[in-house]
Formats: C-alpha cells, structure tokens, sequence
C-alpha cells in the first residue's frame, strides 16, 4: 500500500510524528509544509528528513500525478487552511495537490483536523469532503480504555486514522476487547 502523510501547521505535531513511526513498513511519502516545521520546533518535535520527504513546494513528487496516485493520504493535523484549500480545489501546494489527486482517483483521504471550536465555515468545508468520502477525523482521543499517558492518547487518534486508512493496527485498546 502507497500511503502519503502530510504534516501541517496545527497544533498537534506529534500525532504525525507517530503517525509516521508506525507507518514505517509501508515506507510512506511525508509532505512537511513550511507552518508544521514551524510549530514542530515550538512543540519540541522532531520530524523525518531524508529521501521520502517532501517540503510543500516541491510539486515533482511522484504523488503529485493522477498517473501516480497513492493508494491512501492522510493529513494529520490538518490545520483549518489545509481544510480549506482542499474543500475548495486550491492546489497550490503539494499537500492540497496531493489531496486533490487522491479525490479525483477516488482513493482515500483522511483528515485529522485539529481545532477547536469549529466556525461554521469550517465545519461546511468539512461537510463538503465528507459528502465526497473524504474520512474526516478530528483528533478526538477516547477515554473508555482508561489512557495512563499522553502518549495513549496520541496512539489512540493515530490508530483510529489508521483504521480509516485501511491499516491494521494495535495502537490501542479497542471497544470491549
């Protein structure tokens, strides 16, 4: 399975810092846009560099191309702007672009938008996607497994965004298990 994470400047880096982790077997393409570098030194967090990773400019990505779609995208965090850009068509970088690949070659897309409260603005913009399949998945962790950490919590949305990416994971303890 080709996967793409895009990382973007909403508070919440780490949820893509273990999203990429536990990603590490399908060897995803990582967009990094210039606000998530950012707040990642803000956050204290430290994300990949090396050969698949993108900066948000760089539009000869493979995945870039219709011809040369990902099997799955997942935008985590996805700030408002992201949202936005892809709710409405406005691909001028390589995550909204990529977004907009994955939508028009009918594969999945998974949002995990992190804001809070959401304007009525965004919550259209976030019906619009979902009424076209996009998996929209605010970073809302569950408490019912009892979380001990921080990290439970993250592991907790970044396993139900896997689980809507179609990968099987144990990242957390699931309903009744």
């Amino acid at each position: 399975m080709r996967i793409v994470v895009a990382v973007t400047g909403a508070s919440g880096i780490v949820y893509a810092k273990r999203a990429i982790e536990a990603l590490g077997e399908h060897k995803p393409g990582v967009i990094i846009s210039e606000g998530a570098k950012v707040l990642a030194k803000e956050e204290g967090v430290k994300l990949p560099s090396g050969k698949n990773v993108y900066g948000e400019k760089d539009f000869f990505a493979p995945f870039a191309s219709g011809s040369s779609a990902p099997d799955a995208m997942l935008v985590i965090p996805c700030s408002l702007k992201t949202l936005s850009a892809i709710a409405n068509g406005y691909g001028d970088n390589l995550i909204s672009r990529s977004a907009e690949v994955c939508i028009k070659e009918g594969k999945k897309l998974v949002l995990v938008v992190r804001e809070t409260p959401l304007s009525a603005i965004s919550l259209e913009n976030c019906l619009k996607l979902a009424r076209i399949g996009v998996v929209i998945l605010p970073a809302c962790p569950g408490f019912y497994h009892k979380p001990k950490s921080i990290s439970e919590l993250v592991d907790f949305v970044v396993g139900k965004s896997l689980d809507s990416l179609g990968v099987k994971n144990k990242m957390y303890k699931r309903w009744k298990e």
